[in-house]
């Protein structure tokens, strides 16, 4: 089998961010040519590629609309339209937490609606469309909370208000990659709220390292990607990745707090060289 791909980024950054350098020549090696474009380049025709994975669509959030009605047109796009439309809103979360998954408590507060009652102890509020940290802040009870809620809201916004998980100070978050449903590997995300964006402006920039996970974490992980293909009626091999980020809840016990599915860094920096490839093989087998 042979092919074109097209690994789908945004003009400020239209070749991502270095982290699938290894991954065109995994795929050429199966007899795929890759090239890279921006989302929004109306030269390109996405529809004549045999595959269009999204990689680096960091200023979806702005344009969330346009982006979605993008994916719609193209056909052979991995994630799915379908994918897209329910990941890129946090929401899923609430979604996850009624289907019995273990995710970081959430409190969804629409655009219109007042204040809560703040949690003891710190938090954290979040646009539920957002990428790369941006928007999110960490609180305590106070007028600084309220301000940046009412600034997320007034930008018609619905925002995620979350206890913030103390672990994250010590041992960060944990990623687990999945590609074709099949796990391949895991990495650490250091603590990010409160450190700087990168100069494109679309990400914070992160401290990462792999890791192997705990049996607990690992069943987690499972269990996410088992519910989440129960809720939108697929079948896990039809998701090309997934990045699972979890925490340690105050018990120990590890939470769900974003589940991946659109355009995160996949770790391939921070992971054994034959990942590229674990990756090239998810490519030929969506198009099976």
């Amino acid at each position: 089998m042979s092919g074109s791909a097209i690994f789908v980024a945004c003009s400020t950054l239209p070749e991502g961010d270095g982290d699938e350098h290894a991954v065109p020549e995994a795929l050429a090696d199966l007899g795929f040519k890759t090239r890279w474009a921006a989302w929004d380049d109306t030269t390109v025709d996405f529809g004549a590629a045999d595959i269009v994975v999204l990689r680096a669509t960091w200023d979806y959030a702005e344009r969330h609309d346009e982006f979605l009605s993008w994916t719609e047109s193209v056909p052979s796009l991995s994630n799915s339209a379908e994918v897209v439309r329910w990941n890129t809103d946090k929401s899923y979360l609430a979604e996850l937490g009624d289907a019995g998954v273990a995710v970081v408590p959430t409190t969804l507060i629409a655009p219109d609606d007042k204040a809560p009652r703040w949690p003891k102890g710190e938090f954290v509020l979040k646009p539920a469309i957002g990428a790369g940290s941006r928007g999110a802040g960490r609180f305590t009870e106070g007028d600084a909370a309220a301000a940046h809620l009412s600034g997320l809201q007034a930008d018609g916004n619905t925002v995620l208000l979350q206890p913030y998980q103390s672990s994250v100070d010590s041992a960060g978050e944990i990623a687990l990659v999945y590609f074709g449903g099949v796990y391949s590997h895991a990495f650490s995300k250091a603590a990010m709220l409160g450190r700087e964006l990168d100069e494109s402006g679309l990400y914070v920039t992160e401290k990462l390292a792999p890791v192997q996970p705990a049996a607990g974490f690992r069943a987690l992980a499972e269990d996410a990607l088992d519910a989440t293909a129960a809720l939108l009626g697929i079948l896990r091999a039809e998701l090309l990745y997934a990045r699972v980020d979890l925490v340690a809840g105050p018990d120990g016990r590890p939470l769900l707090l974003e589940l991946e599915l659109v355009e995160p860094s996949l770790g391939f920096r921070q992971t054994d060289a034959a990942a590229a490839w674990r990756f090239a093989s998810a490519v030929r087998q969506q198009l099976a």
